[in-house]
């Protein structure tokens, strides 16, 4: 009798395991076909802090659109678009999230040009972490970097020459001269010191860290040099805040 009990026990759990079961496959698919319904068709696309690119650009380089079908908010990886994103020089960081019922939001941020180095005929284009970003036929209205050997200019990667210690400097340099709003047109790099052309025929000679140490004084200078309409000559910058100005130009 006990026996009898114990087996009818069983058949129900085995029942009500069953049902559950059931249960669930019965929620997963109806789950499925609901969230791959054309409610949930991506209809809205929203891009942020792009500057380079434009809107559709960002969006295309996703994948989005590339087949002439629905995309669904669900069924489309917002972690591919990212990484598509991620694989272009310029897009240096990227966030896709999905928007309910039928968005998506993208927000990048993009690297910018800071310099050009000469490369044959044409330039390779830097940020100012001297990531390179793309080659150039067009000489760009950018710092040039002049007296570099280069190794590497894949894009994407970190610009590599012979004359790491010294880039690295420089690119410090190029950070320095825009947060305190000045332009060098030309910086010519050598193992010792650069030489920084203000104008064609006025430029700035020094090591990189003393022109770094120096640059309000900098200011200063530059500055009593276009009040006397000086725009020919040479200041050495040395240790200690120290500046001398030849009016000869080598």
């Amino acid at each position: 009798m006990k026996q009898e009990i114990k087996k009818k026990r069983k058949k129900r759990k085995k029942k009500r395991y069953f049902l559950r079961f059931l249960l669930a496959v019965i929620l997963c698919v109806g789950l499925y076909y609901f969230l791959s319904s054309e409610i949930f068709d991506i209809e809205d696309i929203t891009v942020e802090n792009n500057s380079y690119y434009t809107g559709q650009q960002i969006i295309s380089m996703t994948g989005i659109g590339e087949v002439a079908q629905p995309w669904n908010l669900f069924m489309t990886s917002t972690r591919d678009m990212k990484e598509r994103l991620l694989a272009d020089p310029y897009i240096k960081t990227a966030k896709v999230s999905r928007r309910l019922p039928d968005g998506i939001n993208i927000v990048v941020a993009e690297r910018q040009e800071a310099s050009a180095i000469p490369y044959g005929e044409g330039f390779i284009l830097i940020d100012k972490e001297g990531i390179v970003l793309r080659q150039t036929d067009v000489e760009p209205a950018l710092t040039i970097l002049s007296g570099l050997t280069l190794s590497n200019i894949e894009p994407g990667t970190p610009l590599v020459v012979e004359e790491n210690a010294v880039l690295n400097d420089t690119l410090q340099l190029l950070i320095a001269m825009e947060e305190n709003e000045l332009f060098f047109k030309r910086i010519e790099v050598s193992p010792v010191v650069i030489k920084a052309y203000i104008y064609d025929n006025l430029t700035c000679e020094g090591t990189p860290e003393n022109i770094l140490k120096s640059m309000d004084g900098l200011k200063e200078v530059l500055y009593d040099l276009y009040v006397q309409g000086i725009e020919r000559g040479m200041i050495k910058v040395g240790g200690d805040g120290y500046y001398s100005f030849s009016p000869l130009v080598d």
